[in-house]
């Protein structure tokens, strides 16, 4: 068990590594096939489109195969799509290669939180958020290690296609440690859209996720465009936020283990409402700071506890269930940022943030119903 639980970790690490790899590149890729902001942006949509395609089918093949199978697949398969980014023939490659990127991830995403709901039901103790600071904790090393690269004059290329190497290498051995299934797997079931307790998981999940994109994409212009922060110090805002969050998770099973799920997710979500709300009145660099750390401490713990509840809903698989909550609060996360980027450019970006203080709102007041429903 303690093998598997390593695994783990080693499986959501890699899946921040890639995709942190691939977000320090995005200037790369669109110098290198010489494409519009638009272009670009269709790329990133050919992604998003391929993981939601993944999600949907995601539990029958898990269901099929078992978590350690498909993990093992879709693994290499999206670290072998990172590596190819830069050596393919034109931009119509490109979308193929991100949509084949979307899928994969999407899945592997599926297969290692059902493997981590696993581990938690063997285990009887909480390990959900463990695992997601884990992918917060790659996600912060790819990033900061693409950056160091970047300043030696490592060409992009070797970047991309050495580090997706030794991703694939730690996903193959973290495969072999993986559980095997306890009982025969079952048959293959169609996807269906989520009703009852895995919507409104769902609907929570996509809440959660328009704050958290939001947040990860306009913090820094925020800081740099409303408040006047020169450059170094608005990149700190990104910084703050997702350490922050990686911090909540590394202590969220103990909290987790204390509290249960419906309190803590109200109060977390209050949190993160009541500290975005302070940052956008005061108006004030510092308190920004400390303000979006708190929103990370706040949003850290909710995306573990909805997936854990996906996991035990009765009469669905932990795979079916994560699945199914995944594409409906992945659509959140695809809709956040530009939605922030319409309503800034009809008003401000300040009034456009209030955007998480309200679905923060939201996500507090309708957890007790949601996480009820899911036993």
């Amino acid at each position: 068990m303690r093998a598997a639980r390593w695994a783990t970790r080693t499986q959501f690490f890699c899946t921040g590594f890639l995709f942190a790899t691939w977000g320090v590149h995005i200037p790369t890729v669109r110098a290198h096939y010489e494409i519009s902001e638009a272009a670009l942006g269709m790329a990133m949509l050919a992604a998003g489109v391929g993981a939601l395609l993944g999600l949907s089918r995601a539990g029958a093949l898990i269901g099929r195969h078992g978590p350690k199978a498909v993990a093992w697949v879709c693994g290499l398969v999206s670290t072998a799509a990172i590596a190819a980014l830069l050596s393919l023939p034109g931009y119509a490659a490109l979308l193929a290669v991100l949509a084949v990127f979307g899928v994969a991830s999407g899945i592997f995403d599926v297969a290692i939180n059902a493997e981590a709901s696993e581990l938690e039901r063997r285990e009887g103790v909480p390990l959900m958020s463990g695992f997601h600071a884990m992918f917060s904790l790659g996600g912060m090393a790819g990033a900061g290690l693409g950056s160091l690269l970047l300043g030696w004059q490592v060409t992009p290329q070797t970047h991309l296609v050495g580090l997706s190497a030794l991703t694939a290498v730690a996903v193959w051995l973290a495969c072999l440690q993986m559980l095997p299934p306890e009982a025969p797997v079952e048959a293959s079931t169609p996807f269906r859209l989520p009703r009852g307790a895995l919507l409104l998981l769902g609907l929570l999940a996509a809440l959660g996720l328009v704050a958290e994109g939001a947040m990860y994409d306009w913090s820094v212009l925020y800081m740099q465009k409303e408040l006047g922060s020169p450059q170094d110090q608005a990149a700190l805002a990104y910084a703050s936020f997702s350490a922050a969050m990686a911090a909540a998770r590394f202590g969220g099973d103990r909290v987790r283990a204390r509290y249960a799920a419906a309190p803590l997710t109200i109060a977390s979500a209050a949190l993160a409402a009541v500290a975005m709300a302070v940052v956008l009145v005061v108006g004030d660099p510092v308190v920004a700071l400390i303000g979006f750390a708190l929103v990370g401490v706040g949003f850290g713990n909710i995306v573990p506890v909805l997936f854990s509840a996906a996991a035990r809903v009765p009469g669905t698989s932990p795979a079916h269930g994560i699945a199914a909550v995944s594409s409906v609060g992945y659509v959140g996360f695809m809709a956040g940022p530009p939605l922030i980027g319409v309503l800034a450019q009809q008003s401000s970006l300040t009034a456009a943030l209030f955007v998480v203080v309200v679905f923060a709102a939201v996500l507090a007041l309708g957890a007790r119903a949601a996480l009820g429903r899911a036993g």
